[in-house]
C-alpha cells in the first residue's frame, strides 16, 4: 500500500464483531455490549419513506458523555451490502479510537425500511446520508460541527457527492469509489453541479426512469444466470460475506436510474469539495463501475485538502476481514479521521 501526502501506518487492534441489531425498537436506542465495543441500536426517519413508522436502522457507537461531545463518522456500506459485511469492522476501529460512529443500512436493505425494497438508487442513498447527518447532529454527546461521511464502492461515490453539497459535512473517506465507467460530462462553469445539487435537494428521483432487474446481485454463471455485478471476485465476496448468518443480505436487487436533469456522477461534485477527503483507490480495480482511470481523474479534480492511498488486491481486498489490506486501510483511515476531526477524539 502506498500513501500520497502522508505515510502513516499504525497498528490496528482487532475487536470482536458485535451482534447485528434485530427488529424495530420504535426509534429508541437499545444499548448492546460485546467484549470490546459498545453500541446502541437506533432507528431514524428518512424524508423519502412515505409509510408511517418507516425507518432507517443501524448502530450508534461511542457517543460522548460528561467528558465532552465527540466527532462522528456517518457510515453506510456499498451497493447492496449490509452493515455486518465488514463495514462494522471499520466502525469498530473508529469507535475504539474514540470517535462516535453511526453505521446504518441503506433504505430497503438489511434492517432498513423502504417503499420498495432491494432497489439501488444513488439519489435516495445520498438523501439517506443527509437524513443520517440530520439525525446524529441532534443527539446528545455528538459534536455536530465535526461530522465525517464514509462509504465503500457505490456508497463511496455517494458520500463524495454528499460531502460536496452538504455544508454540515467536514470530512469524507471514500473506499474504492465507484465513480462510473466513463468520465463525467464537462462542467466548466458548474451548471451541471448546480443542477445535481438542486435535484438532490428537492428533485424527482423516484421515477420515471430505467430499471435493471430484479436480478441476482452476483452469479457464478453469467450465461445462464446474469447478474448486476459480473466479476467473479464480486461473487466470491458477496456470497462469502452476505451468506453469513444474520447479515440480512439478499442476492437480488434492481438498479434504478431515474430520469433527472443531470446524471448522478461523483465527478461532477468533487471539484466543489471544500473539506478534507481521503481516497483509497485500486489501480487494478476490476469492477466496471469503478473504472480506475475514472476514479483517479475524480481524485485529481477534487477540491479541498485531499489524500490518496493506493491499495492492492483490487476492489474487494480491503473488505476482507481479517486481512492485511484491511488492517492497513483501517489504520490510515483512523489516523486521517482523528487528525481532521480533531485531537479531542483521542
Amino acid at each position: 500500500m502506498s500513501v500520497v501526502q502522508h505515510g502513516v501506518t499504525c497498528a490496528v487492534s482487532r475487536v470482536a464483531s458485535p451482534r447485528r441489531p434485530d427488529g424495530d425498537h420504535g426509534g429508541a436506542s437499545v444499548p448492546v455490549m460485546d467484549d470490546a465495543v459498545a453500541f446502541e441500536e437506533v432507528a431514524f426517519t428518512a424524508r423519502d419513506l412515505s409509510s408511517d413508522g418507516a425507518r432507517l436502522r443501524g448502530r450508534l457507537y461511542g457517543r460522548g458523555d460528561a467528558g465532552g461531545d465527540r466527532p462522528v463518522v456517518v457510515m453506510a456500506n456499498g451497493f447492496t451490502a449490509t452493515i455486518t459485511m465488514t463495514a462494522d469492522k471499520y466502525a469498530d476501529v473508529f469507535a475504539a479510537a474514540g470517535l462516535a460512529v453511526l453505521l446504518y443500512d441503506h433504505a430497503g436493505f438489511g434492517g432498513s425500511d423502504a417503499d420498495q425494497r432491494l432497489v439501488v438508487n444513488p439519489w435516495l442513498q445520498a438523501r439517506g446520508y443527509q437524513d443520517a447527518v440530520t439525525y446524529v447532529s441532534a443527539l446528545d454527546g455528538i459534536d455536530a460541527s465535526r461530522i465525517a461521511v464514509w462509504g465503500d464502492s457505490l456508497s463511496a461515490a455517494v458520500a463524495l457527492v454528499v460531502a460536496a453539497v452538504d455544508e454540515r459535512v467536514t470530512a469524507v473517506v471514500a473506499q474504492v469509489p465507484a465513480c462510473g465507467r466513463r468520465h463525467p460530462p464537462a462542467d466548466p462553469d458548474g451548471t451541471l453541479f448546480s443542477a445535481l445539487r438542486g435535484t438532490l435537494q428537492d428533485g424527482e428521483v423516484t421515477g420515471p426512469g430505467t430499471s435493471a432487474g430484479p436480478l441476482p446481485v452476483v452469479s457464478a454463471d453469467q450465461l445462464g444466470t446474469p447478474s448486476l455485478l459480473t466479476p467473479l471476485t464480486a461473487f466470491r465476496w458477496f456470497i462469502d460475506h452476505g451468506a453469513r448468518h444474520g447479515t440480512g443480505w439478499e442476492n437480488v436487487a434492481t438498479r434504478f436510474t431515474p430520469d433527472t436533469p443531470v446524471p448522478f456522477h461523483a465527478g461532477l461534485a468533487v471539484p466543489h469539495l471544500a473539506v478534507p477527503s481521503l481516497w483509497l483507490l485500486s489501480p487494478t480495480d476490476e469492477m466496471p463501475g469503478a473504472a480506475p482511470e475514472v476514479a483517479r481523474a475524480a481524485y485529481e479534480s477534487a477540491g479541498g485538502a485531499k489524500e490518496v492511498v493506493q491499495i492492492r488486491n483490487g476492489h474487494f481486498g480491503l473488505v476482507y476481514w481479517p486481512g492485511q489490506v484491511f488492517e492497513e486501510a483501517a489504520a490510515v483511515q483512523r489516523e486521517f479521521l482523528l487528525r481532521v476531526l480533531g485531537e479531542a477524539a483521542r
